[in-house]
């Protein structure tokens, strides 16, 4: 059998590479399929697959045949383990999802803030975040994104359906002119809603924000030492796909131009996903006041953990002049 194969491709050269190549084409799109499925649906439990910087050589060979295991985020604490009171808030968005959020009341409060999360987290994780702007005199609530925490469903669209949780919010919390922050894929969600849905906040403080949904997916590839097409392209096209958009139209640093409001853009400068151009990019294209602050040495991820002091002056003073 083995012998008349190789008789066969020796007298059909070109039909046996064309059906390698084809053969290899289906794969590689099979194996993308269902990378962009296992990267947006959320699973019922097990461990998070570790960060690809974090992964052995072993591991990332796995990751790359058997997909990334992302259990659905779950809310591992509340407000009152900083001590503070708080009440639970239960409203729709689009597609029938309920959202859920946890309000902090202030006396003789400021303003109001509303928080808003990254990827594959949940509200809980800026329950810090929440503690320092209390004690600035901020009202604050914070918003699970569908398929998190207590809201319904188990999907992310990685900013694009949760800008509509964002306006949501707004509106449902009767919050006029409020102070928006988002963390990563939220300060994407944000940027997409003041675009989309013409919100007009009074403020903004964005955290980490990617400038295309193709950038973030590529960097993924790097950190894994792989290169980055056609894989980040076919990951981008069929998350698309699932989803029911166009994954290559998601660009926050193309919706930042609609942003004319005060905004305060925080970034750490050894970010292995999120690169300093990208963020300047994104701060170009913001039409309003704007202050950028960078921090040396943090990555990805709230800068008040890498740098509370540093991050508590740079929000201190935006709150404070704006």
């Amino acid at each position: 059998m083995l012998a008349r194969t190789r008789r066969w491709i020796r007298t059909h050269p070109k039909l046996a590479a064309t059906i390698v190549a084809a053969s290899a084409f289906v794969a590689l799109n099979a194996v993308a399929f269902l990378h962009a499925r296992a990267m947006t649906h959320f699973t019922g439990g097990g461990e998070r697959t570790r960060k690809p910087e974090a992964l052995s050589p072993g591991e990332k060979l796995r990751a790359l045949f058997t997909g990334v295991h992302v259990p659905r985020p779950t809310n591992e604490a509340t407000p009152a383990s900083c001590g503070l009171p708080f009440e639970t808030l239960r409203f729709p968005s689009t597609g029938g999802v309920e959202l859920e959020a946890w309000r902090i009341p202030r006396e003789g409060s400021r303003g109001r803030v509303l928080l808003f999360h990254g990827y594959a987290a949940s509200k809980s994780s800026l329950v810090s975040v929440a503690r320092e702007l209390h004690d600035l005199g901020y009202e604050t609530v914070l918003v699970d994104f569908r398929g998190s925490g207590g809201s319904s469903g188990s999907v992310t669209t990685l900013g694009v359906l949760e800008a509509d949780d964002v306006a949501s919010a707004v509106q449902r919390t009767g919050t006029e002119a409020p102070i928006l922050y988002g963390l990563s894929m939220g300060s994407a969600a944000i940027l997409r809603a003041v675009h989309v849905h013409a919100l007009a906040p009074r403020s903004i403080i964005i955290e980490c924000p990617f400038g295309r949904m193709l950038d973030t997916v590529e960097a993924r590839f790097a950190l894994m030492g792989l290169p980055s097409f056609p894989g980040a392209n076919l990951l981008v096209f069929w998350g698309g796909v699932q989803l029911g958009f166009d994954g290559f139209a998601h660009e926050p640093v193309a919706d930042a131009r609609s942003v004319r409001c005060p905004t305060l853009l925080l970034q750490g400068e050894a970010d292995p996903t999120i690169t300093l151009a990208q963020c300047r990019d994104i701060f170009a294209n913001l039409a309003g006041p704007k202050t950028l602050e960078t921090f040396p040495g943090a990555g990805h991820g709230s800068i008040l953990a890498f740098q509370p002091n540093g991050w508590r002056l740079a929000v201190r003073h935006f709150l404070t002049e704006r």
